[in-house]
């Protein structure tokens, strides 16, 4: 749809690239991986529209830069982002470098907006609040914003499905894309398991030292997770890991109250255009609709505090956490 937003406005030369990053080659033996089904359709279009496609195959880069970092971040007991990561390394990074000399513009599909009017150019939230993509364009630089076109960001969803029938594009009743970019149908948990395997433990209540049941490995699981624990009379929240004794720590939904968390620390803030001359800005800790209010102080040493309007009980070091002014989306950076 973005592709053909831009045909139809004319006045530019266009060029479609589809980048290979699936693992099909290394994890083929998990699942089926989709690239093949995509690139049919990506074809298609591409004819429609008498646009030249290149086929980039990109699994090297992605792997060495965001599936090692990944790999590393659940083993340390953290919460990483992959596709934070392959955004800002990979689709407007390591391709954009390849094919540097090419182009002026890079357009994609993403549910976002850009701001070129001023200096400095601004990312600004997609018009469709369920579909607003920008947490996940969070760590893009200034270099990489200021190449950006976003042609369907101001459209909502069902605008974009009923334009995509009207042209009878293809792939107008294709399902929306679901999980983790370079995954396809490649289970999440078979991933990790591939990767770091199993290292059985304790599960137990944090509140009264209890055993409530096993868990395979503490990197399959996250703060604030409810489901997927197998235990029985809850509900049970994952509030904490205790990686010495490789401990899952938990508490029942009754105790959840006093595990909530309302400030924490981003140590090393990433503005795309500028910092903020305000403090009390919103915040998202999870792509969705939610927004929350906050303040944000800054340290001596350049971290940031931020103090929520809501407490929360899925705050976990290593996800990201993602501020706005309005509309605008100023950045943000992993919780310490």
């Amino acid at each position: 749809m973005a592709l053909a937003r831009l045909a139809e406005e004319g006045g530019h030369e266009l060029t479609a690239y589809y980048l290979k990053i699936w693992l099909e080659d290394e994890l083929a033996f998990l699942g089926s991986c989709p690239w093949e089904d995509d690139l049919g359709f990506v074809r298609e279009v591409c004819r429609r529209f008498d646009t030249p496609l290149e086929v980039v195959p990109l699994q090297r880069e992605y792997y060495q830069s965001v599936v090692t970092t990944v790999v590393r971040e659940l083993e340390a007991g953290r919460t990483p982002s992959p596709d934070v990561l392959c955004n800002r390394l990979v689709k407007f990074g390591a391709f954009v470098d390849r094919v540097n000399a090419s182009f002026d513009f890079v357009a994609s599909g993403h549910h976002a907006r850009t701001d070129h009017s001023e200096a400095l150019s601004r990312l600004l939230k997609g018009v469709d609040p369920v579909k607003d993509q920008t947490y996940f364009l969070s760590q893009l630089d200034q270099r990489q914003v200021a190449r950006c076109l976003f042609p369907i960001g101001g459209m909502t969803k069902v605008q974009v499905r009923a334009e995509a029938r009207r042209l009878n594009l293809p792939n107008c009743d294709r399902p929306d894309s679901q999980g983790i970019c370079f995954l396809g149908r490649v289970p999440y948990d078979a991933f990790v398991e591939h990767h770091l395997g199993d290292n059985p433990g304790v599960i137990r209540d944090l509140g009264t030292g209890t055993e409530l049941g096993r868990h395979r490995g503490f990197w399959y699981h996250t703060i604030g997770q409810r489901r997927g624990l197998g235990l029985s009379g809850g509900p049970w929240y994952v509030v904490g890991k205790d990686l010495e004794k490789n401990e899952l720590l938990v508490v029942h939904a009754d105790s959840l109250g006093s595990h909530l968390r309302d400030r924490f620390r981003i140590p090393a803030p990433h503005w795309i255009a500028s910092e903020p001359e305000t403090s009390d800005l919103t915040l998202r800790i999870r792509h969705g609709e939610r927004l929350v209010g906050c303040r944000v102080d800054r340290h001596a040493d350049g971290g940031l505090m931020v103090v929520m309007d809501e407490a929360e009980a899925g705050i976990a070091s290593g996800q990201y956490a993602v501020l706005y002014d309005g509309d605008e989306c100023l950045g943000g950076g992993a919780i310490g």
